[in-house]
């Protein structure tokens, strides 16, 4: 009797140290979430009327690709004219830059030789040659005058006797008086020789040889600064304005900007859209992630630890993936979430990014995070 009371007390004993060996032995820590990705919405800054769709939905897209196609409407003709515009200014601000032509320097030079001999044979006045010519002429003049006055006398003594006509006598008369004008002429002549130039010419000389002279100060230094930089904006803003339509342009070609999945497109050629407006929704497979949330006792994880995720798509695979993000604000379980541990009132939002499965796995799969350890295999 003894004998098998001593055996049940070693049989319970052995029982009971089995319950607390399978009560301490622990699995791997477990967490539930979902799949997650980034989303982008793309469209058109200056938007307009759908010329053609690239794609459907489903598609893989790869960066660059052309999703979305919009009709130029006026933009075209409006970079012609922009480009016209340009060129206008660019040669107007080209031209005051180089400055005035050679040839243009050279007939400004030439003015002011001109005007600076003018104004010497103002200073210098007559030239003895022309005034000893004008005294001849003035000799030359009386002469012919006494020769007048000599005839005249004649016809009017034979027009007294009868031997002389009328006529004769008037055409007598009209010589010398045109001998005397002559004379005077002459006579006057000479005296504006003699006198020299008026002050007034000169100075009007001085002034004509001084604008010329400015003028050719001008042709050598070119345009003003002033001017120069005026033309200068003026062909920047044009250059500006001619860039502003070429990024229009460009945004009526709607291209992905990363790798992705077409989400949903709504659009048909010949619909509208508004600028700004999103046309296109894509979701990036590059950045596949698991959203879930650890217990307060379990937050001894470290950025870059490697975990393992499974999905029930694929129950006999494990993927490899990385904790990138560990909150540092605790938040209240949420109702969805479910661990084989004992729920903890307050957890903390991690983020696992997948390594692995990014062609496989799809945004929206339930996943489980396996933080210590890899998962059981079915």
């Amino acid at each position: 009797m003894l004998r098998w009371i001593l055996i049940l007390t070693v049989a319970v004993a052995a029982l009971v140290m089995a319950l607390l060996y399978s009560q301490q032995e622990t699995g791997p820590l477990q967490v539930s979430g979902f799949l997650e990705a980034d989303e982008i919405r793309v469209g058109s800054r200056v938007g307009g009327r759908v010329q053609a769709v690239a794609v459907q939905e489903g598609d893989e897209t790869e960066p660059g690709e052309v999703l979305l196609q919009l009709e130029p409407f006026d933009l075209l003709e409006r970079q012609a004219e922009a480009q016209a515009e340009l060129a206008s200014l660019e040669a107007e601000f080209n031209r005051l830059q180089a400055g005035f032509r050679e040839e243009e320097i050279r007939q400004a030079k030439a003015r002011v030789d001109r005007s600076m001999a003018a104004l010497e044979q103002l200073i210098n006045g007559p030239r003895p040659e022309e005034i000893r010519a004008a005294e001849k002429e003035v000799e030359e003049a009386r002469a012919r005058l006494e020769v007048a006055q000599m005839d005249y006398s004649r016809i009017e003594t034979l027009a007294a006797r009868g031997a002389a006509t009328t006529e004769e006598l008037d055409q007598s008369r009209a010589q010398l008086k045109s001998s005397r004008a002559s004379t005077a002429a002459q006579q006057e002549r000479l005296n504006l020789l003699l006198r020299g130039t008026r002050e007034e010419e000169i100075r009007q000389g001085r002034a004509t040889l001084a604008e010329a002279q400015a003028e050719a100060d001008l042709r050598v230094n070119g345009y003003r600064t002033e001017e120069i930089a005026r033309a200068k904006a003026a062909r920047d803003a044009a250059r500006a304005a001619l860039q502003a339509l070429e990024r229009q342009i460009e945004e009526l070609t709607v291209r992905a900007p990363s790798r992705a999945v077409i989400d949903a497109v709504d659009l048909e050629p010949g619909d509208l859209i508004g600028a700004g407006v999103p046309a296109l929704s894509l979701i990036l497979t590059e950045n596949l992630r698991v959203r879930a949330y650890v217990p307060e006792d379990a937050l001894n994880l470290k950025l870059g630890q490697k975990v393992w995720v499974t999905v029930d798509s694929f129950p006999r695979r494990q993927f490899a993936a990385h904790i990138s993000f560990v909150s540092r604000q605790a938040e209240f379980t949420p109702r969805n979430v479910q661990t084989p541990e004992e729920r903890s009132k307050q957890v903390f939002r991690i983020r696992a990014m997948l390594d692995e499965g990014l062609d496989e796995l799809r945004p929206g799969m339930a996943a489980d995070v396996w933080l210590t350890g890899e998962p059981p295999r079915s």
